[in-house]
């Protein structure tokens, strides 16, 4: 028995992608630059990562040889791991609006929230209470590039929570 090719009328149809407005554009774009200046702040981590064995001494000058290593390992292991995680979420959060999940929206928020309780009580935090990671030093690359990273998450939340943005995200929550 004979079956004819189902044709493009056979099958459902599905909905035609939405694209996204400018404004959302525009603030992928923004995430993608917060990825960047992430992974600019890890690698100046990484170079920097000399001074955290003075820090930890100067902290801790009763360290053994293997807690002062074990140390300066955690430190190490604690940048790698957190700024991998900052950059990843940047990307996730970057793809997911994009598309016009509502989720991604409010995560946004809570992460950008998040973000500005971290900028507001770091630099209040005496040398030693910082995470080993840090070292104990503000690093003027931190200084500079933290407050960039939470102007690069306010304009990502002005954009995404815009009144140009909201239809994007009503519409894409639809299909």
């Amino acid at each position: 028995m004979y079956q004819p090719y189902p044709s493009a009328s056979g099958l459902p149809q599905q909905p035609p992608r939405i694209q996204p407005p400018r404004s959302v554009l525009t603030a992928v774009k923004l995430m993608y630059a917060g990825a960047a200046l992430s992974a600019l702040l890890l690698v100046i981590t990484l170079v920097t990562i000399g001074s955290l064995k003075a820090a930890i001494v100067a902290r801790h000058p009763d360290y053994t040889a293997a807690q002062l290593h074990a140390a300066e390992i955690a430190g190490v292991a604690g940048a790698v791991i957190g700024g991998l995680i900052e950059i990843g979420l940047w990307l996730w959060m970057a793809w997911a609006n994009g598309r016009g999940r509502g989720w991604a929206r409010v995560l946004s928020a809570v992460f950008f929230g998040i973000n500005t309780m971290t900028l507001i009580v770091i630099p209040f935090l005496p040398a030693d209470r910082l995470p080993p990671s840090a070292g104990g030093v503000r690093s003027a690359a931190t200084l500079i590039i933290a407050p960039l990273l939470w102007l690069v998450g306010l304009g990502v939340i002005v954009l995404i929570f815009s009144k140009r943005s909201g239809p994007f995200y009503q519409q894409q929550a639809a299909l």
